[in-house]
């Protein structure tokens, strides 16, 4: 689907379309779910957070606001919150005391997951990532895919708080860049 296809179908969901709504879940659910569960790490519950999410974007659709960015990127934040909370609850901390696995900057580091079947913009994610410096991946992974604040991505890393949220912004607008060269934007 192109970019004008999908803002189309947005707009259809919004007014209520539920075959509009329904090719938008077809075409991310896949990448929403691995998402999820790059946070997660539980399949099964990966899944249900995933319905979780499609039904708050068929609830609060009118929310969305082209204008602010893109609807993937909407919906992957509505996603990667609610995984967060779901990490953040007391039942997730009794059933796993730490999140294992340095996921994110295992990818960039060892290629893990290139003997997986890798979907087109998981495998784009990837190379949006290896692109980013030792510090931004590492950043990165503590606040976007393991949930950290940057407080606490701080005192893990023993580094000022300061420093932390300037590499955060410099290491998001280096992604951004990345991606709009990549998609031929300036």
């Amino acid at each position: 689907m192109t970019s004008a296809q999908i803002s189309d179908c947005v707009s259809q969901m919004q007014q209520g379309d539920k075959a509009a709504f329904r090719k938008l879940y077809d075409m991310y659910a896949i990448n929403i779910c691995g998402a999820i569960n790059l946070i997660v790490s539980d399949t099964n519950k990966s899944e249900e957070i995933c319905q979780d999410v499609f039904l708050t974007v068929w609830q609060k659709s009118a929310q969305y606001n082209p204008s602010k960015g893109r609807f993937f990127t909407w919906l992957l934040n509505i996603a990667r919150n609610r995984a967060i909370d779901h990490v953040r609850s007391s039942t997730f901390k009794q059933e796993k005391q730490n999140l294992s696995a340095d996921l994110l900057v295992g990818i960039a580091e060892d290629g893990a997951f290139e003997d997986e079947v890798v979907h087109p913009q998981e495998h784009n994610l990837k190379q949006l990532i290896e692109g980013l410096t030792q510090k931004c991946r590492e950043i990165i992974a503590y606040l976007y895919f393991r949930g950290y604040t940057q407080k606490a991505v701080a005192e893990e890393l023993k580094i000022p708080l300061g420093t932390v949220k300037t590499r955060n912004r410099d290491c998001i607008g280096r992604l951004r860049k990345n991606l709009n060269e990549r998609d031929g934007r300036q």
